[in-house]
This record gives structure tokens, C-alpha cells and sequence, in this order.
């Protein structure tokens, strides 16, 4: 399956998180990360929730210092990465630099001082967009298979 998700996690306390090329500042507090992944959505977010793995994108590097509470999965055949996350600005505080390479904003990833379920929710009902909130690796693979 083909789409875009949302990654919510809560950072309990302030942390550099160095990443390969890049240090950040992160203050406590929940962010949200815009990613996506157009060849199989349910295994970027299941690699998510490991915590055994290769360290390759930022967020790799901040999820080994946070914790990852849950994911939504947006399926769709269309990039929706960019857009996601234009309208995840209007509600978070942008960490400029954070991931975004493969797409025209300067970040993915946006501090909320609360839990940002309700800002989500709002945007993917604005959007029209079909999704599904998990908590697991296995809640993800279920999902998939009802596919």
C-alpha cells in the first residue's frame, strides 16, 4: 500500500538529538513527523516502532531518544507528503531542517505543547482523506492485510 503518516511522540525532557550532518535542540513536548512511502506504507511506519535498526533518517535519530506513542496511516496512490504537512504547520511549531528532503518545505517535524490528536483528526477530515490510527507494529500489519 501506498501513503503518507503521521508520527506522534512525546519527548520527555529537552535533548540534542545529533543526527549524521545536523544537531537539534529539542525542547519536551510532543511532535508530530510528516513522512510518507510510496512503495509500502505499513513497513516504514512498522520500522518506526522498532527499536532495533539501522540509523538512516532523522527521525531514526530522535525516535531512539523519544517515545513513539502512535502513527496514523493515510493511504493514497497521490503524494500527500508536502500537503500533510503545509497544513501541520498552521498548528505546530516548525523545527526548521528536520527531514523534508525529498519534498519543498523546510521541515517535517512540528513541536505541539499538547497532545496534537484533535489538530490531526481535523486535518485529515478537512482533507477527505481515509485513515487509520495504530499503537502497534502489529495493528500495522493488520491493518495491511485487510488491504
Amino acid at each position: 500500500m501506498r501513503g503518507s503518516y503521521f508520527l506522534v511522540i512525546k519527548l520527555a525532557e529537552d535533548k540534542r538529538v545529533a543526527t549524521k550532518g545536523r544537531e537539534f535542540f529539542l525542547r519536551r513536548g510532543y511532535y508530530v513527523y510528516v513522512g510518507s512511502a510510496m512503495n509500502s506504507l505499513e513497513k516504514r511506519v512498522e520500522r518506526h516502532f522498532r527499536k532495533e535498526k539501522k540509523f538512516h533518517w532523522h527521525i531514526d535519530f530522535l525516535l531512539n531518544e523519544a517515545k513513539l506513542l502512535r502513527a496514523y496511516l493515510i493511504p493514497s496512490e497521490k503524494r500527500l507528503e508536502e500537503k500533510l504537512s503545509l497544513e501541520t504547520a498552521k498548528y505546530g511549531e516548525p523545527i526548521e531542517g528536520f527531514g523534508a528532503g525529498d519534498v519543498r518545505v523546510s521541515t517535517n517535524l512540528y513541536r505541539f505543547e499538547k497532545e496534537p490528536d484533535s489538530v490531526l483528526i481535523e486535518i485529515l477530515e478537512r482533507l477527505g482523506l481515509e485513515w487509520k490510527r495504530v499503537k502497534s507494529r502489529e495493528e500495522i500489519m493488520e491493518f495491511g492485510e485487510r488491504k
